[in-house]
Formats: C-alpha cells, sequence, structure tokens
C-alpha cells in the first residue's frame, strides 16, 4: 500500500514518535508514577493490553506473530512469554531502541525487533497479527487498506484496535484534551464500528475474512475498540 495519504501520515507518526514524545511515551509505559490524563491513558491500554492477549492461545510455540506498532515493546514481551516468535516493527528507531533495553535477556531470542514499515512484506508470513493503537490515526479507508495488506501474509488472524466514534471522544479530539499541548499525538481518526465492519466486509482481498469479536474499553481519556478478523 503506498498512497500518498498513507505515506504522508506515516512520516508524521515517525516524527512525532521519534523526536516529539519520545520521552513521554517511554515514561507511560514504563512503571514510573504518572498522573492526571496519562494515568488513565496507561490503565486503559493495559486493559486493550490483555484483550488482544486474552484472543491468542496460551501456548504460542511455534507461532510466528507480527506486532504491528509494537512501541516500546509491551506487547511482544508479553507474546514471547507464550513462546511465540515474534516480528516486531515500528516506525520510530527511538521506541525500538527502548525496547530492545526493555526485554528480558532470557526472552530477546523469541523477539526480532525492526524500525521500519509495518506492511514491508520482507517480514514474511505470520499466524496471527497484532496492531494495538498502530492504525488509530490513519483515515478509515486507509485502516481497513492495512488490514488487507497484512492479511496478504497472514494464515489466522488479525487482531487490531480503532479508536472508536463517540460523542465524547469526538468532542475531546477537537477540543484537544486526549493529550497535554506538548505531548499531542496526530490526530487519531474515530470510526464506528458498523462503517469499519462493512468496508472489510465490501474490501477486495478481505473476502474470505470475517469479523469474529469486538470489545470496547473505556478509561476516561483513553477510549478503544479490539476487533478481530478470522480467515474463513
Amino acid at each position: 500500500m503506498t498512497t500518498v495519504r498513507y505515506e504522508k501520515k506515516r512520516s508524521e507518526l515517525e516524527e512525532y514518535f521519534d523526536r516529539t514524545a519520545a520521552q513521554a511515551w517511554a515514561k507511560l509505559t514504563s512503571d514510573a508514577p504518572v498522573s492526571g490524563i496519562r494515568a488513565t491513558v496507561r490503565a486503559g491500554r493495559d486493559q486493550t493490553r490483555d484483550i488482544l492477549l486474552s484472543r491468542l492461545p496460551t501456548n504460542l510455540s511455534g507461532r510466528r506473530i507480527l506486532d504491528a506498532g509494537c512501541g516500546t515493546g509491551a506487547l511482544a514481551i508479553e507474546l514471547a512469554k507464550r513462546g511465540a516468535h515474534v516480528i516486531a516493527v515500528d516506525l520510530s528507531s527511538t521506541l525500538i531502541d527502548l525496547a530492545k533495553e526493555r526485554i528480558d535477556p532470557s526472552l530477546a531470542h523469541l523477539v526480532e525487533f525492526h524500525a521500519g514499515d509495518m506492511l514491508d512484506p520482507k517480514f514474511g508470513v505470520f499466524d496471527y497479527v497484532v496492531c494495538m493503537d498502530s492504525v488509530i490515526h490513519y483515515q478509515g479507508g486507509d485502516k481497513v487498506s492495512v488490514l488487507r495488506e497484512l492479511a496478504k501474509n497472514t494464515q489466522e488472524k488479525i487482531i487490531f484496535t480503532f479508536a472508536p466514534s463517540t460523542f465524547a471522544l469526538e468532542l475531546m479530539i477537537r477540543s484537544g484534551k486526549l493529550f497535554p499541548k506538548k505531548d499531542r499525538s496526530p490526530f487519531i481518526v474515530p470510526i464506528a464500528e458498523d462503517a469499519i465492519r462493512k468496508q472489510i466486509m465490501r474490501t477486495e482481498g478481505l473476502e474470505g475474512w470475517e469479523v469474529t469479536f469486538t470489545q470496547k474499553v473505556s478509561s476516561m481519556f483513553y477510549k478503544s475498540q479490539t476487533m478481530e478478523i478470522t480467515k474463513k
């Protein structure tokens, strides 16, 4: 997928996570004390990560998983603890370096960290793909195009998150209250569950896939919805 819109947004995300807010996200994804807005975001992300993990087998030995948009590696590490061989990819080389520092040496052989595009075909074929908060910044059509590209090299299921379109979330985005101004992330693009379901159903290349699970998380300033699509 090489649309100008996708590439522009990808460049903005790389700039943001590599330079503008790397320190803030390093703290948010650690055990360091945080307060206010960041505490609700951390709690929401923890809930979402648990949901994603609950949709995968507890024994992942011999399974190959792509963690698309791995950030500082928290989800990749949990997958490795279950025995999975994880390809963990993120646009931000800064966050990838931090993820490498955080992983326990006993798990390091199970996780390959890469700074790059999650859609790069060089990463090969996977049993499962997880995308936690890695497509929330893209337009609705681009979100589904990302899923279509990932599906080409996925054998079983893709589990991803999106920002559900609600009045409260739209209001927070418009008022700029999702993050303090200095750490504000690139614009989040909400989408209604029904809308993304319909787009998945009518997208060429996803005819053999179906939505098999969805669940919302609301932690004050963090609004997310997990969706799973499974190969028929």
